[in-house]
């Protein structure tokens, strides 16, 4: 049983001098209570029916066991407030980029020096310092980030790790579900965040223009290029420069972006000068990069050059009560900045947004809780105030009274879609003079025309 007042350590490793030698240097410590398990299994037995939990966990990584990823999830789980930290006999930065992204909160290579760190990060960890607070552009985007979701709380350990260093960071998740918000989060915790913070989405920009508008030109570079104009990398200096659906980039452009990156400098479309630059990178895509680069969409090298730290973000339908807590907060917002009575969700109306399978995440649900404070008469939001914008979920069971009437609008790419379809018709099946009606690259067309998306008439 966990007596008062001790901070218990559980250090999981084999039986070995280093391991013995640190049990002692740890037991120097009057508050430290040390406990030693051989391995995972047997810590996770242990936990299975001990009433205390740990309050700190060292992990030997260099054990006959090893680090079972299985099993150190498990162990995750079970202990998500505790810190852990992982021992190893040589420095390994894929095995600790692995390892931070699972959780781990530090990397300690085994020498002479490494029991003071250790000791050092128990202090920090057992008496941590108030952490900064995010900077977001306003209360509204602000709540995109809120959670208490086991996988939230994981997302914000690694902002707050990746803020202390300039690592690159690589953000995945669907769309909607604040990819952009994490970069912002991640430069206001940083010591750049009184610089510049750049973003960029490279799917929004006609492939054409792309590679001036990262890069820049100099005057007379291409038709049109009337002046000097520096690129998002030169406008980034000293700040964070954020590149979503890095995905989308052609190949040969992500070949000068992965030289760009070795060289820490661009030379202006047009010009002959490299110019440095310093910026922190965080990429972003709803694809899995990973499925890209084995299908030869993706250049591996630049894979590898981009991953650094990476951080998936959750859909919304995995983090059950987050739902409630972000709706109740856009709620909030939304009615005090347009100075409407805040209302509270019914049950039957918290019944319905649970039920929900939100495919837009995060940024639909906003969507449909603004709109529910407009449309709502009555003292509380009921379930016919809240109109889900894309189709329900086949297994979802929505409660809504019989009589009432739920709207439900095309979805975002539905309408693109349409719009791109239309723009065909117009042109006669001209995929170039409708990719220029819509100023779009013909590229885009094509790819959505082998695809069955689009229908040449």
């Amino acid at each position: 049983m966990k007596t008062s007042g001790y901070y218990h350590i559980w250090l999981i490793g084999p039986d070995s001098n280093y391991i013995m030698r640190l049990c002692h240097r740890l037991s120097l410590n009057p508050d430290y209570l040390v406990r030693r398990f051989a391995t995972i299994a047997l810590a996770l037995a242990q936990r299975a029916t001990a009433t205390a939990a740990p309050n700190a966990l060292i992990l030997d990584s260099d054990g006959q066991e090893g680090l079972p990823p299985r099993l150190l999830r498990k162990l995750r789980e079970r202990l998500p407030a505790a810190p852990m930290f992982v021992l190893a006999n040589e420095p390994s930065p894929d095995l600790e980029t692995t390892l931070l992204s699972q959780g781990i909160n530090q990397f300690i290579v085994k020498d002479l020096q490494s029991p003071e760190r250790l000791w050092q990060a128990l202090t920090d960890a057992r008496h941590p310092a108030a952490p900064p607070a995010p900077a977001t552009p306003n209360e509204a985007a602000a709540g995109m980030l809120l959670g208490q979701h086991a996988s939230m709380r994981h997302v914000h350990e690694l902002i707050a790790k990746a803020a202390r260093t300039n690592i690159t960071v690589s953000v995945s998740g669907e769309t909607g579900t604040g990819k952009e918000l994490v970069a912002q989060a991640i430069h206001a915790q940083s010591t750049r965040a009184g610089q510049p913070f750049v973003a960029i989405n490279m799917a929004a920009i006609p492939r054409d223009l792309l590679e001036s508008e990262l890069f820049g030109h100099e005057k007379g570079a291409f038709t049109g290029a009337v002046a000097r104009r520096i690129g998002r990398f030169e406008e980034a200096t000293g700040g964070t420069l954020f590149l979503d659906e890095v995905a989308d980039l052609e190949l040969v452009l992500q070949a000068k972006l992965l030289r760009v990156l070795q060289e820490r400098a661009v030379t202006r479309l047009g010009g002959t000068q490299p110019v440095p630059f310093d910026v922190r990178l965080v990429v972003a895509t709803h694809r899995n990069l990973a499925a890209e680069v084995a299908a030869g969409r993706f250049r591996e090298d630049l894979y590898y050059r981009l991953l650094g730290l990476p951080i998936e973000l959750p859909p919304l339908r995995q983090r059950g009560q987050d739902i409630m807590l972000l709706a109740e907060h856009f709620m909030s917002s939304f009615s005090k900045l347009n100075q409407l009575p805040p209302r509270p969700f019914s049950p039957a109306a918290r019944q319905r947004l649970l039920g929900h399978q939100f495919p837009g995440n995060v940024r639909e649900l906003k969507a449909v809780v603004e709109l529910a404070a407009v449309l709502a008469d009555g003292p509380q939001i009921e379930p016919q105030d809240i109109p889900f914008r894309t189709a329900p979920h086949p297994t979802e069971t929505p409660a809504v009274p019989s009589g009432s009437t739920t709207l439900v609008f095309p979805s975002l790419r539905e309408q693109t879609l349409a719009i791109m379809q239309d723009s065909l018709l117009l042109t006669n099946g001209d995929v170039v003079a409708a990719a220029n009606r819509l100023r779009v690259g013909r590229s885009t067309l094509y790819r959505l025309i082998q695809s069955g998306h689009l229908i040449l008439p």
